[in-house]
């Protein structure tokens, strides 16, 4: 089992910073389990905290992580050398597709979660076991039960605008990991895998759970990738139909179009789901995640009016950071940069990921505003075309 011993480094001032410890991965995971566990996480993990959990993971993960800690040693940074988190290098999303990302054994590998991007091309890829699947769903549950349901309470029926199995997909995992500890019986899977490996939407099977949810004036929770609810939506257009779902209903959209259809404005995306869904803008929430992460980001708790939709903002256990391409350092309020996150959750592989996607920092967050140039398309938005 891989070890670490942290050494103790002296500062400016004679003071020691650090002392010393063994930590091996699978301890540093049941050290931050007890810290994902609250609903919300609300002060789950200060500065201070976050920034010693960081430094330790970063040490882990540059002696057991073989490419990264190549990364590392290519751009002369050693763990000794790092006193904040934001120093910690962040290696590139790209590095997922084109190298193993992993401290994991080849051998003990149980799952690959893959990217969404083109067909054809080589998807990224992130390796997981039992331990580390357990920190996903530990990470992922807390944080969409605090902006899904917000003051209202599980189990609420749901309906996921995705295959049930979809082995390699990371969102289909995470909406099999809601289901299970969030779903009423009755929630279901109304995507479909194709042979090529896309996705489709059975519209009939969808529209018939909203209406057994209206009939029963029950609240119902729909969950899914924007380009699903594109399609569900131009069938209602093309059809001539509006839904009413009842007080409580949410949606969940995430994910991008990946160009295999129709793009719609995320402020027109929004206005259509209201006036065909009948759910109430607030209590719609927008998810981001990747399959190279193992925490995610939403821009809203559903039915809180206060805090304005598109400004995404991840865990307590995770930080972002939006990186200036023409300085390399932190772009300045508003600015348009790069996506970087450091993900505590991503003990096995890296927590530090540089993303390809374009954002600007915001007041408690983040607002996503694509891929950068010259950049594979991502997100779980991939169904074939008409």
């Amino acid at each position: 089992m891989t070890k670490w011993v942290e050494r103790r480094r002296i500062g400016a001032e004679g003071l020691i910073v650090a002392t010393s410890s063994a930590l091996s991965l699978k301890e540093f995971a049941l050290e931050l389990r007890p810290r994902l566990r609250r609903r919300g996480g609300e002060d789950a993990l200060g500065e201070e905290e976050f920034n010693r959990l960081a430094l330790r993971l970063f040490a882990l993960q540059h002696e057991a992580v073989p490419i990264y800690r190549q990364f590392c040693d290519h751009r002369k940074v050693v763990p000794d050398a790092v006193r904040h988190w934001s120093g910690i290098p962040a290696l590139p999303a790209g590095a997922f597709r084109d190298f193993e990302v992993s401290s994991i054994p080849a051998g003990e590998r149980t799952r690959v979660f893959h990217s969404s991007g083109t067909t054809g091309g080589a998807p990224s890829r992130h390796f997981h076991h039992a331990d580390s699947m357990a920190v996903y769903e530990a990470s992922l549950l807390p944080w969409f039960e605090r902006h899904f349901f917000g003051a209202q309470s599980a189990p609420m029926t749901l309906v996921f605008l995705t295959p049930e199995e979809a082995p390699q997909s990371s969102l289909a995992q995470m909406f099999k990991t809601v289901r299970r500890h969030c779903g009423a019986p009755g929630s279901v899977f109304t995507g479909r895998l194709q042979p090529d490996g896309s996705w489709s939407l059975d519209t009939e099977r969808t529209l018939a759970a909203a209406r057994e949810a209206i009939g029963a004036n029950e609240p119902i929770g729909l969950l899914g990738t924007a380009f699903s609810f594109v399609h569900l939506l131009d069938t209602l257009l093309a059809a001539g139909k509006a839904f009413a779902l009842p007080k409580g209903s949410r949606v969940m959209e995430t994910g991008g179009y990946k160009g295999r259809s129709r793009e719609v404005p995320k402020a027109e995306l929004r206005a259509l789901l209201t006036r065909l869904l009948g759910v109430p803008d607030a209590a719609i929430v927008t998810e981001y995640g990747m399959c190279e992460l193992s925490s995610q980001a939403y821009d809203r708790v559903a039915a809180d009016p206060s805090r304005p939709a598109g400004i995404l903002a991840f865990p307590p256990w995770a930080r972002a950071r939006i990186i200036s391409a023409e300085t390399g350092g932190e772009a300045e309020a508003g600015k348009t940069g790069l996506l970087r996150v450091f993900d505590l959750a991503n003990i096995w592989s890296v927590m530090a990921v540089q993303t390809e996607d374009l954002a600007a920092g915001r007041a408690g967050g983040f607002d996503l505003l694509g891929r950068a140039a010259d950049t594979a398309p991502r997100g779980c938005s991939l169904m074939p075309g008409p």
